[in-house]
């Protein structure tokens, strides 16, 4: 039952034509930059997405 309540709020149709939606979702693009990490960079993304900056500095 949960599952089916789940699948039905989640529907990927619900999402994929909805104009609302798609202003928000251009609107964010519009904002950020995109750009591909490299494997060396991916050890400071965490979990959530977010960018951390590694200084040696801090380190000592």
């Amino acid at each position: 039952m949960m599952e089916k309540f789940l699948a039905h709020s989640f529907d990927f149709q619900k999402f994929e034509n909805n104009s609302d939606l798609q202003v928000i979702i251009n609107d964010v693009h519009s904002r950020y930059a995109v750009q591909e990490l490299n494997l060396d960079d991916m050890e400071f993304v965490s979990a959530a997405g977010m960018i951390t900056k590694h200084d040696k500095k801090d380190e000592q």
